[in-house]
């Protein structure tokens, strides 16, 4: 599950939002959810990369080693 949760959040004050009248609250909850996603696909993106070993930390391992990054 992991931090999705929060969209799930956001989406609960949209709708209150919606119901009770409040537009602009609405648009920026939309607005939010967009850079929640965006967010949370790149700390995605970065957990996957340091799980396959591309870290800088393990890029100057390899450096150092002379080996390529990918095999």
């Amino acid at each position: 599950m992991g931090n999705d949760w929060i969209i799930g959040v956001l989406a609960d004050l949209r709708n209150f939002a919606q119901t009770n009248d409040l537009p602009l609250l609405a648009t920026q909850l939309d607005e939010t959810s967009l850079v929640a996603n965006a967010e949370l696909a790149q700390v995605s993106q970065r957990a996957l990369v340091t799980v396959r070993g591309e870290s800088a930390e393990t890029g100057s391992i390899f450096a150092q080693a002379g080996a390529s990054r990918r095999s």
